[in-house]
């Protein structure tokens, strides 16, 4: 692993850690922003089979859970590409229900919800680019075309010869 991602995995996952353990902290405070989303997306997360509980408290938790695992993931370089999607997917409903700064009146609070919107945003990038990082070995769709391209070269081969 390179000196850079020793550094930057772990810098990202800082404000992760730093914004999940403050939810566990204080999940009855968020839990209002996050309840209208969790009204709506509940039941369709139901319909697809998958059990949720309905108590917006616990979904809050369980985002801010997600978050540490992918920091943790990231940290140690275990699955981090997976860790950062964790993050990133995460980072969507935190940004968008936590800092609706759209809808403010006060120019002061306003402000001050753009800028955590803008520095999620930012956060969010930096875990997409961790995401598609593979640490200098080819990815998936590098692998997946190269078995394609392998597998004609092979099959046209195999026909010459039978010619």
């Amino acid at each position: 692993m390179s000196v850079s991602r020793r550094i930057a995995r772990p810098l990202l996952a800082a404000g992760f850690v730093y914004g999940a353990q403050n939810v566990l902290r204080n999940a009855e405070a968020f839990a209002p922003k996050a309840a209208p989303a969790s009204e709506k997306l509940v039941p369709l997360v139901r319909k697809a089979g998958i059990p949720l509980s309905d108590d917006t408290e616990t979904l809050v938790k369980l985002n801010a859970g997600v978050q540490i695992l992918g920091s943790l993931s990231l940290v140690t370089g275990r699955a981090p590409r997976t860790g950062a999607l964790l993050l990133a997917g995460s980072m969507v409903p935190t940004t968008i229900l936590g800092h609706p700064f759209w809808s403010e009146s006060d120019p002061v609070v306003k402000k001050t919800m753009q800028m955590h919107f803008f520095k999620n945003l930012s956060m969010l990038g930096g875990a997409m680019i961790a995401a598609g990082d593979t640490d200098g070995k080819p990815g998936v769709a590098w692998r997946a075309k190269r078995a394609a391209k392998d597998a004609r070269r092979e099959t046209k081969r195999a026909a010459d010869k039978l010619t």
